[in-house]
């Protein structure tokens, strides 16, 4: 009986495995807000439009808002560290803005 058991077992992470490694379970890889905002950001640099349909799909619009919002938040910091400007000039620079 338990050789059935240990066969049957055996058999089921095999296959496990066995789809693991053909990459049908890529399919059903769950991607975080900030990976999803980081492909958004990107291709709608490069404007490509499939990408930032794809990378849409991975989290919910709220989820993708917030992640967005943050990547634009520490992308200000890190130009306004790299140029020695307060965040609020960078941002307003790469909008267009006239000097406050």
């Amino acid at each position: 009986m338990w050789g059935r058991v240990r066969k049957s077992c055996a058999r089921f992470f095999r296959s496990r495995r066995a789809e693991a490694d053909t990459g049908r379970d890529k399919d059903r890889r769950t991607h975080n807000l900030f990976e999803a905002a980081a492909v958004y950001v990107s291709a709608c640099a490069e404007d490509d439009q499939d990408q930032i349909d794809e990378a849409a799909g991975w989290v919910s619009p709220e989820a993708l808002s917030f992640g967005v919002s943050e990547l634009a938040c520490r992308a200000v910091i890190a130009l306004a560290r790299e140029r020695d400007e307060s965040p609020q000039t960078v941002a307003r620079s790469l909008l267009g803005l006239p000097a406050a």
